[in-house]
């Protein structure tokens, strides 16, 4: 791969209020991936049901993919500073929230059964607001720096947010076992207090040719419409879904790590970590040497490679095998996120950025969520090993499709 280091790929952060907005955008996703691990381990231990796990991630999805379209809609005719700004104050609300209701005065006089029933409904909160907060993230961002640096803000934005998410996801065991469960709620109040707080530092953001007066119905078509019509956003977005979809072995590692490779919880949680880790090795290289030639075509071979990695991960019974291939998945991963990433800010009007986001956003969290689902029923179906291996055949099928199928986007360069 020919990269190359360049200072123009840190350029995005000689802007102040784009230094704001990455500092915001990684303590808000930290405390965000931070309240997801507390709130399922919490749950488990009142209720003792993987069940109930299910059910918060499913409280969850349901706002965020029925709302998305029309998050879009309101994004793109609002202030996105000032959206922005509500959404994460309005999480901190819910995060308050959970430290009232983890205080273990108050847990004991609801009881286990209506303590439950209160994480649901606080998740489902959670849910609507992810709903407008998320796109609104991405769709600002353009709006922060110069057009001539937009692919680098995009970059470190994608870096950021992995970073984010990884050392939330791994700080919210040690929190709740050094400080408890209430006590990390009250440090995650302080990330997402914090993360307000570097926003409202933020100027206001001018709306973008867009009519506040046009109908929600008719914007959410024109979104669609865009989407749909533009072959090389539509090939990058159905990249990721299908790899995603079909791809995931998220959901099947507890059950590799116990009955294929026998490790214990330390082997299980490394190998869980292990495509992230890819992720966010890849990302940060090329946030520091972007890719200058060739982008979709690589992005092509990345999501190719990922599904050979999820083959080979199949038929693997050697725990340094499996974990390696996993790394590699996550690179590869993490090359397919930055060039996505890149193209959706580079090719959407900015009087179509919220509605854009929004559809990626649908599409992307629909794949995380129905891949799971589809690897659990294929593992039913057809056998652990074997749904694996199909899984990393039809990504490769996929990929293949796409190539002749969308020759602009294969060709793409920026």
């Amino acid at each position: 791969m020919a990269i190359k280091f360049q200072k123009d790929s840190l350029a995005p952060l000689q802007e102040k209020e784009f230094r704001l907005y990455i500092l915001a955008r990684f303590v808000y996703i930290m405390g965000l991936r931070m309240v997801a691990t507390v709130v399922a381990y919490k749950l488990f231990q009142l209720t003792q049901s993987s069940l109930a796990i299910g059910l918060v991630g499913l409280s969850e999805f349901i706002p965020v993919f029925c709302l998305a379209l029309y998050a879009g809609h309101v994004i793109d005719k609002s202030d996105k500073r000032s959206l922005l700004l509500k959404g994460i104050i309005s999480y901190a609300l819910c995060v308050l929230a959970l430290v009232v209701l983890t205080i273990p005065s108050v847990e004991q006089k609801l009881g286990i059964q209506r303590s439950e029933y209160c994480f649901y409904g606080i998740i489902f909160l959670t849910g609507i607001i992810r709903a407008f907060a998320g796109p609104t993230s991405n769709a600002i961002v353009s709006q922060l720096v110069p057009r001539n640096v937009l692919q680098f803000a995009s970059n470190i934005s994608s870096s950021t947010w992995l970073i984010a998410s990884i050392t939330g996801h791994a700080s919210a065991g040690f929190f709740i076992a050094w400080f408890g469960v209430n006590t990390t709620f009250l440090i995650i109040l302080c990330y997402t207090t914090t993360a307000a707080i570097l926003v409202a530092q933020i100027s206001k953001k001018p709306v973008v040719n867009i009519s506040k007066t046009t109908a929600a119905l008719e914007s959410v078509r024109e979104g669609l419409r865009f989407v749909f019509t533009n072959k090389i956003m539509l090939g990058a977005i159905s990249l990721d879904l299908f790899a995603v979809l079909f791809g995931g072995t998220v959901a099947l590692i507890p059950e590799f790590a116990s009955k294929i490779l026998a490790v214990g919880p330390i082997g299980f949680g490394w190998l869980n970590a292990a495509s992230d880790l890819g992720s966010m090795s890849v990302i940060i290289l090329l946030t520091l040497f972007p890719m200058r030639q060739k982008q979709g075509k690589r992005m092509m071979l990345s999501v190719a490679g990922f599904g050979a990695c999820i083959i080979i991960f199949g038929l693997s019974n050697i725990y340094a095998i499996s974990f390696a291939t996993l790394c590699i998945s996550g690179m590869c991963d993490g090359i397919s996120v930055m060039v996505r990433g890149t193209i959706l800010q580079l090719t959407t009007p900015d009087e179509m950025r919220g509605r854009v986001s929004s559809v990626n956003s649908m599409f992307i969290n629909s794949s995380n969520e129905l891949g799971m689902m589809e690897s659990g029923l294929a593992s039913r179906a057809f056998g652990l090993i074997p749904s694996v291996i199909m899984g990393g055949c039809i990504t490769i099928f996929v990929v293949l499709v796409t190539w002749f199928k969308a020759p602009t986007l294969r060709k793409l360069e920026y």
